[in-house]
């Protein structure tokens, strides 16, 4: 027993002791150390990041379909019969672009936007609103914050001439001002606006284009 290296266990004691404390140190943050690289994924379902903030994505809007056993239903049937490419979600889709577009281009007074998106009666109605306005002096300011609902709701047809009344949704700014820039009508707050479209179409034409025939206010 007289023999027994009493020394190097007490050594071995205090290196691992050294060791284990040396550790807790080191895996310690001292708020002077250099943050980790930030990472290049962008998050799931956010639009691109902008100086650390990620740009909000618009919600979609729900697109509203007939059923099948609906009058309006049974008309769209009858719709793929003459045309089996159509698709009433598709259209649906196709709709809510050609709104876009059509709102963003009468604000604008951009009449060569509107002619191909129109029937010649409405781009009529739609050209004179826009001459009274330059006339006037006017500015129109609109800006759709959102379109929530898109819904189908009539279906006509007569032989091959096809027309959809779809029930659109928004959110949106209108402000009409004057030459001095002072408010004519609306005002600068997000409103809901209710619209009833009506697009037409000659389902045998090559022409895809669903082209604008009526609008009323829902």
């Amino acid at each position: 027993m007289s023999n027994f290296p009493v020394d190097l266990v007490l050594f071995g004691l205090i290196a691992g002791f050294l060791i284990l404390r040396l550790r807790s140190i080191l895996g310690r943050r001292t708020g002077y150390e250099r943050p980790p690289a930030p990472s290049m994924e962008r998050p799931i379902g956010q639009g691109p990041i902008i100086q650390g903030k990620a740009e909000p994505v618009p919600p979609m809007p729900e697109y509203v379909v007939p059923e099948p056993a609906t009058p309006a239903g049974r008309v769209l049937k009858e719709m793929r019969l003459i045309d089996p490419s159509f698709d009433p979600m598709r259209f649906l889709q196709g709709a809510e672009t050609a709104f876009r577009m059509i709102v963003k281009a009468f604000a604008a007074g951009d009449r060569a936007a509107l002619r191909p998106l129109l029937t010649e009666e409405t781009f009529s109605v739609f050209d004179a609103a826009i001459t009274a306005r330059e006339q006037a002096s006017q500015h129109q300011h609109t800006e759709i914050k959102a379109i929530t609902r898109m819904a189908l709701e009539e279906a006509e047809l007569s032989g091959t001439e096809a027309a959809l009344t779809v029930r659109i949704v928004s959110d949106q700014i209108n402000l009409t001002t004057d030459a001095a820039g002072q408010p004519v009508s609306g005002s600068e707050a997000v409103t809901e606006i209710i619209d009833l479209w009506t697009f037409r179409r000659n389902l045998r034409s090559p022409d895809p284009t669903w082209r604008l025939a009526a609008t009323r206010t829902g």
